[in-house]
C-alpha cells in the first residue's frame, strides 16, 4: 500500500492549497480516508474524514475553510483549504482507515 500527498507549499493568510493524495495497492472505495497535520512541538491532530459513501467530518478549528473529497475511480482525496491562517502551518498527513500513512506534504501559511 502506498500513499502520496502533494501540493504542499508556502502560502500567505487568507490564500488557498489545495492538497492530493493518492493511493495504490489498497480497494480505495472500500476505506474512511484522513487528513491529519502536524504543527512543531505538538501531537498529530485530525483535520478531516471522508467515508466510503462520501459522509465528511472536520475539526472544529477547520469547518467552513477546508472541504474533503475523494475520487474512488483515481482513488484521490483530496483537500481543499480556504482562508488559510498561520495556525495551519504543519506536515499534512493523508491516512487511510486499514492503518497505512503518506510521508507527509509541508504547508507554510505566513501572516
Amino acid at each position: 500500500v502506498q500513499l502520496v500527498e502533494s501540493g504542499g507549499g508556502l502560502v500567505q493568510a487568507g490564500g488557498s492549497l489545495e492538497l492530493s493524495c493518492t493511493a495504490s495497492g489498497l480497494v480505495f472505495r472500500l476505506y474512511t480516508m484522513h487528513w491529519y497535520r502536524q504543527a512543531p512541538g505538538n501531537q498529530r491532530e485530525l483535520v478531516s474524514s471522508i467515508t466510503s459513501s462520501g459522509t465528511t467530518t472536520y475539526a472544529g478549528s477547520v469547518k467552513g475553510r477546508f472541504t474533503i473529497s475523494r475520487d474512488n475511480n483515481r482513488h484521490t482525496v483530496n483537500l481543499q483549504m480556504n482562508n488559510l491562517k498561520p495556525e495551519d502551518t504543519g506536515v499534512y498527513y493523508c491516512s487511510s482507515e486499514s492503518g497505512f500513512w503518506g510521508q507527509g506534504t509541508q504547508v507554510t501559511v505566513s501572516s
